[in-house]
């Protein structure tokens, strides 16, 4: 059983990976707690194929909960919502953060804070495995989303309850004369409502009016705004001034915004809010928002009712296939500048998938590959979300982060070993395939490339020919036939030279990716391969064969320019 441990907290969430069989954690990086964390934790639990989660649950010294137990339970509350069949468990932490520090001490001098996290996490997982884990069976019952469901249906209720509660006080209000009775009439009936959900104090009406307040009172912010925030070299300290990101999703029901404000500690109850918007009948709108603790219930939901900034924020979609030339097309539409791209895309970056392209220095590995195209083949496709003034630097570590996470949910490095292949050099071949041919074919295509491998021959692939040509000639002034192309003389053109391309040729899809992992069995004597005029793909294991396969299917495609 694979399972996923975190460490929550309230600016980010360390997440660790283990399998049940092997009772190893290992830390798995960290998740932004900025409004997305939940599709984000949704996100990594497909790819590691589970919905299995132990989350830390904090004690005092006393072994009682905390604010932050609360904290940690509303947050488990709706991650089972937001993944069906989730299963949760609960593991007591007790200083995971100091110890998780002191092991990263002992490991390395630097270290980031979401380095801790994701350390804190694993020990929250490993003491699990350790305390629970017997022959590979969890021996305690777990919270379930069907649990949760429960739960959030009877604050529903209360909510109601509570509603009719403060509507028939209004109306005592509005008709009794003697204005004093009311109001004490009044604080006895919510009072009571209020003692009977749960919050505990005696006065209704103080504890109402108390709960709309903000989280963090009486501090002075040094941004006004997300947008100056992002702008700005520094950071603001200052408790309850960092704006957090938070998505409301176009389905969110009232009770799962409250709930996810909860959760991200920018509101004090989750009831109370429920009840504020029933009284004054708020159109809550979906959207992007950026809140802070600083700001009270009535200000958010204001904010809600008014809807996210259409201007703040912009979706950059990266397609499979799509070049370093072409992404940065696509980032200087949103704003950006040439230098900023440039400064960006060369910068050095420090990850884990981006294994063996840098040397010992922080050159690049190979010196044939030029640094304004040292991340091509890194920049994972998929449809992001930014604020406009986000640094460049910030949204391509993002892109990357996600490559990784496809890396290591699939096992891609261990089983590109298996085929003989480093890492880089399975996603250079990725990259290929994913040039070369359609989705339903890549499996294919990828074997006969490592079948050309091993058989110590030129891959022959014409995409590698026309990326060296880009890269020698963008503008095609010399480069002008397809004779000219393949006779380019580059360690790119696989046409020419024996073996993989310097790096990357294009930004590989988890399809091509894994068709490289896998290959096809039933293709291990084919050497060669084309795609036909009728879309088909067509293989054969000599030159002869390829050549009357060109005869019959490839009359038009195979003389289409490069």
């Amino acid at each position: 059983m694979k399972l996923i441990g975190l460490d929550v907290g309230t600016k980010r969430i360390g997440v660790a990976k283990a399998d049940s069989s092997t009772k190893i954690a290992i830390p798995d990086g960290f998740v932004n707690v900025n409004g997305q964390e939940f599709a984000e934790i949704a996100r990594i639990a497909r790819m590691y194929n589970t919905s299995t989660f132990v989350v830390g649950l904090p004690r005092n010294n006393s072994g009682e909960e905390t604010k932050q137990s609360l904290y940690a339970r509303n947050f488990a509350r709706q991650l089972a919502m937001s993944i069906p069949n989730t299963r949760i468990y609960f593991e007591d932490e007790s200083l995971t953060s100091v110890e998780a520090e002191r092991r990263l001490k002992e490991r390395k001098k630097n270290f980031q804070k979401g380095e801790v996290d994701a350390e804190a996490a694993s020990i929250i997982l490993q003491d699990f495995l350790e305390r629970l884990i017997a022959n590979g069976k969890i021996t305690e019952n777990a919270y379930t989303s069907e649990q949760a469901k429960i739960e959030n249906d009877q604050e529903v209720e209360q909510a109601g309850t509570v509603e009719k509660t403060v509507k028939k006080m209004k109306k005592i209000a509005s008709t009794d004369k003697k204005g004093h009775k009311a109001l004490k009439i009044i604080g006895i009936m919510l009072g009571v409502i209020v003692l009977l959900s749960g919050a505990g104090f005696t006065s209704a009406m103080f504890w109402y009016n108390n709960a709309l307040k903000a989280v963090v009172e009486n501090v002075e912010c040094k941004f006004d705004t997300a947008e100056a925030e992002a702008k700005a070299d520094s950071e603001d300290d200052t408790e309850g001034c960092k704006f957090i990101r938070f998505e409301v999703k176009d389905n969110d029901t009232a009770t799962v915004i409250a709930t996810n404000l909860k959760n991200e500690d920018l509101i004090r109850s989750d009831l109370a809010f429920k009840v504020y918007i029933k009284l004054n009948k708020s159109n809550l709108k979906y959207g992007t928002y950026s809140f802070r603790k600083t700001m009270s219930t009535e200000e958010i939901i204001a904010k809600l009712v008014e809807g996210a900034p259409a201007d703040n924020v912009f979706n950059v979609t990266v397609l499979p296939g799509e070049t370093i030339a072409d992404i940065k097309q696509t980032f200087k539409k949103f704003g950006y500048t040439d230098e900023q791209i440039k400064d960006a895309f060369e910068k050095k970056y420090d990850n884990k998938v981006l294994k063996g392209l840098y040397d010992a220095n922080g050159n690049l590995a190979f010196v044939a590959q030029p640094r304004s195209v040292q991340l091509e083949g890194y920049i994972y496709g998929d449809t992001y979300q930014f604020y406009k003034e986000e640094s460049l630097e910030k949204v391509l570590s993002t892109m990357i982060n996600a490559l990784g996470d496809v890396v290591e949910s699939n096992n891609l490095e261990e089983k590109f070993r298996e085929k003989g292949l480093s890492l880089r050099e399975g996603i250079i071949l990725a990259s290929i395939v994913q040039k070369e041919s359609k989705t339903a074919d890549m499996n294919g295509v990828a074997q006969v490339f490592l079948n050309r491998i091993r058989q110590g021959m030129s891959l022959g692939s014409d995409v590698t020919a026309k990326y060296a040509a880009d890269l020698t000639d963008p503008e095609r002034k010399t480069l002008t036939t397809n004779a000219a192309v393949l006779a380019n003389n580059s360690l790119y053109n696989t046409r020419l030279h024996t073996g993989l391309t310097p790096g990357p040729i294009s930004n590989p899809g988890a399809d091509a990716l894994k068709a490289v992992a896998t290959g096809d069995d039933s293709k291990r004597s084919m050497l060669y391969f084309l795609t036909g005029d009728d879309g088909k793909m067509y293989y054969s294991s000599t030159e002869a064969g390829h050549n009357q396969n060109i005869r019959d299917h490839c009359r038009t495609l195979c003389n289409v320019a490069l």
